[in-house]
């Protein structure tokens, strides 16, 4: 049998930074990335006043594709795409540096138009959250994108010709702004995003890409102590924003250099690229920032991968989600989906006797909970609930905002009541008091109707919900023998009994 996996690179030659990104495809068909290898060229100081790339210029890029080339041939990778942005299409010996580049290296360099980069960053935010409708930005070292999409479909896009490194030479003279410099910035800035009436006062979120907004969050994590991790669909407002500037402005420059969760190469542009969140946030009255880690590169392969199926775009960001973690962790989807109808089942029952009230968003997330119910047993039975926890927190969730993926782990995991409140513990005001103990309920419900099919025979037909004399009778209608889901489910409704506060009585029935 083959087992050699299939990989592929993406070098992106930005105006910052060059990259090689490889990715290997999993098991789920997802491409996983493998190898991430920067090198910071800053090509963009390169650019003379007649817009031709220097000599020194095209050396440090040949020097730089020559040693990603030693990676891409130790993994004997034979389709890497090489894109270039901003420093690359604004010269005017571009020829040339494509020609050379071909010469000298594995390469072709294919140099994206202004359209092309913002419609990569928008297929990437449209297939990896949630956002029906957003302005989104990627600024780079010299350029900036920004689109505004509505029910997922692209409606406007521009492509400016600064980024974080550009504006810097053009507005600051030492290595952080002053105030007056910072003023001079921010009006600019204001005039630019002026310039697009389709993007004032839509009152939509801000979904931004690339590394400075990446570290703009990593900085306000770090600032917060952020007790979970990861980057991507992390949710900022104004204030936040405000924070991080107010940190970055009040420091020296040798210590922005050292602050955690900052690149050193990032100091001198972080400011400048800050300021441009900052004062898009406020041309849109925006009422949320979110970072997307998913940008170009991932554009690409999305419209890439895409193609068989017609459309670069996923029907459901969610769904594709859960169909990734059901193929990684080998989970059973018939069973999935058997204990689905039960507990569609129960909650029309729960909802007619009136035992608990639900929202259909309530009903929504502990269906998908269903799906992902105790995947920890694929690494160990025993911590089955620990692992669960953690791995469902802490993975990113392509679809699911950071607060939506704690209540699906905690739902997921739930084993009784004292862990439930040891997982909980750092996320406490998160959730109200009365959040939480819906998710309680709803994860002992699941624990409880998942115990119904302990043997995975799928004997249960149906199950009857009563008020009988204070307490509620279920019914358990089976076609087998159902020993060890009756001592699975007596064991597992004291969960139940505690939220509910009302005894349960169960009984059991052979057809």
């Amino acid at each position: 049998m083959n087992d050699v996996k299939e990989k592929y690179g993406i070098i992106d030659i930005g105006s910052n930074t060059i990259r090689l990104v490889i990715y290997e495809r999993s098991k789920s068909g997802r491409l996983r990335e493998i190898e991430n290898v920067k090198a910071v060229a800053r090509l963009r100081n390169y650019l003379n006043y007649n817009h031709i790339l220097t000599d020194e210029g095209i050396v440090i890029l040949l020097d730089t594709l020559r040693s990603f080339q030693e990676i891409t041939r130790y993994h004997q990778l034979k389709r890497v795409k090489c894109v270039a942005t901003a420093t690359i299409r604004q010269a005017k010996n571009q020829n040339e540096i494509i020609r050379l580049v071909e010469e000298n290296t594995d390469f072709r360099v294919r140099v994206l138009t202004g359209e092309e980069e913002a419609y990569y960053g928008f297929l990437a935010v449209v297939n990896s959250t949630p956002i029906p409708e957003a302005v989104t930005i990627d600024i780079g070292g010299g350029s900036t994108e920004i689109t505004y999409y509505k029910n997922r479909q692209l409606v406007h896009y521009e492509s400016f010709p600064f980024g974080a490194l550009s504006l810097k030479q053009a507005f600051v003279s030492g290595n952080v702004p002053t105030q007056e410099e910072l003023q001079r910035l921010s009006s600019y800035l204001t005039e630019q995003f002026q310039l697009l009436p389709w993007i004032s006062r839509k009152r939509v979120p801000i979904i931004a890409m690339g590394g400075s907004a990446r570290n703009v969050v990593q900085v306000h994590q770090f600032m917060k102590n952020y007790p979970l991790a990861g980057v991507h669909q992390y949710e900022m407002n104004q204030k936040d924003l405000m924070e991080v500037e107010r940190l970055l402005t009040s420091l020296a420059f040798e210590d922005i250099q050292k602050l955690e969760g900052l690149s050193k190469d990032r100091a001198d542009t972080i400011i400048p690229a800050l300021e441009v969140f900052r004062v898009l946030y406020e041309v849109v009255d925006a009422p949320v920032f979110v970072l997307s880690r998913k940008g170009l590169r991932d554009g690409i392969f999305y419209e890439e991968g895409m193609q068989p199926f017609g459309t670069p775009i996923f029907p459901s960001v969610l769904q594709e989600s859960f169909f990734e973690l059901a193929q990684d962790y080998d989970i059973d989807v018939h069973h999935v989906h058997y204990v689905n109808r039960l507990l569609t089942e129960f909650i029309e029952q729960i909802r007619r006797l009136d035992l608990y009230p639900l929202t259909d968003d309530d009903v929504r997330d502990v269906k998908w909970a269903a799906h992902v119910f105790y995947l920890g047993q694929y690494i160990d039975e025993e911590s089955s609930s620990q692992h669960t926890f953690y791995i469902l927190a802490n993975r990113t969730i392509d679809g699911l905002m950071h607060k939506d993926r704690v209540k699906l782990a905690l739902m997921a995991s739930y084993k009784n009541r004292t862990v439930f409140k040891q997982y909980i513990e750092p996320f406490q005001h998160w959730f109200t008091k009365e959040e939480q103990r819906t998710i309680r309920f709803l994860g002992a419900l699941l624990k409880f109707v998942y115990s119904l099919n302990e043997t995975k025979r799928n004997i249960v037909q149906t199950v009857q919900l009563s008020k009988q004399n204070g307490s509620i009778l279920i019914e358990v209608i089976c076609c087998g023998d159902f020993r060890a889901e009756e001592y699975q489910a007596e064991k597992n409704k004291k969960h139940l009994e505690k939220v509910l506060k009302h005894p349960i009585e169960l009984r059991f029935q052979q057809k």
